[in-house]
């Protein structure tokens, strides 16, 4: 079976929060890794309004079929009502690379 690999984004408010989520989804092998970016400015709607942010960005690199355990995850500590959790695929990569992806997360079979 080849597998396929995505990149997870979700946004918090507080880099505390950004820590934990990246902590806990690569100590749970749900996530290879997960880099946190920040401070960033994010304009969007909530509840009728245009809000603006200062947000942290956390970046997380996982097979496809890991994306389910790994959106329970941070929604299970994510502070927000509507946590920001999407997906894209990595088109390409390193050989090198994705085994390593493959490496470091649980097996499917695992779960």
């Amino acid at each position: 079976m080849i597998n396929e690999y995505i990149q997870v984004f979700t946004t918090v408010d507080k880099r505390e929060d950004a820590d934990r989520i990246a902590s806990t989804v690569v100590r749970k092998r749900v996530a290879a890794c997960a880099q946190i970016l920040g401070p960033i400015q994010s304009t969007y709607w909530w509840k009728g309004e245009v809000e603006e942010a200062g947000e942290w960005l956390c970046v997380m690199k996982t097979r496809k079929d890991l994306f389910s355990a790994l959106e329970k995850e941070i929604k299970n500590i994510h502070p927000y009502e509507v946590p920001e959790i999407v997906a894209l695929p990595i088109v390409a990569g390193s050989e090198a690379y994705l085994q390593w992806i493959d490496e470091e997360t649980i097996k499917t079979s695992d779960k």
